[in-house]
């Protein structure tokens, strides 16, 4: 269970994973296996948490890997560095996937660069927890939906062109699409949408032989945990599930390695649900 001091709180999005304790576990559990070898994968919200143990983990598959960050330049030069460790070629790219022109240029530069696209990660999210929902401003839920939905959306209309018969878009949604989240309710609303953008985007484009997939982890020990909580909710973080503790970023990206690779490939518009049993948990 995570130990949380008041010297902890982050009072920015998406969060800073070097200023962590304890740092959330990225590294793969186990030896690659070539099962993404010649591909080039996109993943956004890239540099920390999920997102990191996800970039980490298609290098050491044999993929090339470019991810998108905000504003964490620190975490995103660690992820560089070991996507790099595990003889893979990195990208890191900032900017906000908010901006449809910026998503837009993104896909354009991974595809100049590596010479192709096959795999997108929809990762990037932000969340607000707020105690009483007439609180919640316009403005939070205008970032919140622009960042977490429509962020998916700009980045699927831009990588559509590179994608071929193979490829495969893989969206982060959340436990909280299932069962909600009273402290989160614009967050889990975002989630909701991701889960049904998925479905649709599983049937239209099954005639391109495109798979859509989804995950839906929760809870989960990543930045945007103490950039969200106070203390005493981080200290209880996770205990609801029925494990009875928080998943690590490394336990939720295998789910992704297999719904990018063929090993799923007749799987398409489907959700896994690494989440330690919260979603039927009391």
């Amino acid at each position: 269970m995570p130990q949380f001091s008041d010297d902890r709180v982050q009072d920015q999005q998406p969060g800073l994973e070097h200023e962590m304790s304890p740092r959330p576990e990225y590294e793969p559990r186990y030896p690659g296996s070539g099962r993404l070898k010649g591909k080039a994968a996109l993943i956004t919200g890239g540099d920390s948490g999920i997102g990191r143990a996800t970039a980490v983990l298609y290098a050491r598959e044999g993929a090339k890997v470019a991810f998108i960050y905000k504003t964490e330049t620190e975490d995103a030069e660690e992820t560089v560095r070991l996507i790099e460790a595990e003889g893979a070629e990195a990208l890191s790219i900032k900017g906000d996937v908010g901006d449809k022109a910026f998503c837009q240029q993104a896909v354009d530069h991974v595809a100049d660069r590596f010479g192709r696209l096959d795999i997108l990660v929809n990762n990037a999210a932000e969340q607000h927890a707020q105690d009483n929902f007439e609180d919640v401003s316009e403005e939070q839920i205008e970032r919140t939906f622009r960042t977490n939905i429509f962020g998916q959306m700009f980045m699927v209309q831009a990588a559509l062109p590179h994608l071929s018969e193979g490829s495969a878009i893989v969206a982060t949604t959340s436990v909280t699409a299932y069962r909600g989240q009273d402290l989160l309710i614009d967050y889990s609303a975002t989630k909701g949408a991701i889960l049904s953008f998925t479905r649709a985007m599983a049937h239209k484009l099954a005639p391109r032989g495109i798979r859509v997939n989804g995950v839906a982890p929760g809870p989960i020990w990543t930045p945007l945990i103490p950039a969200s909580f106070p203390p005493e909710k981080v200290e209880d973080f996770g205990k609801s599930s029925t494990m009875g503790r928080p998943g690590q970023p490394n336990e939720v990206a295998p789910s992704l390695l297999f719904l990018a690779c063929e090993d799923s490939s007749f799987m398409t518009g489907h959700v896994l649900h690494p989440d330690g049993g919260a979603a039927t948990s009391d």
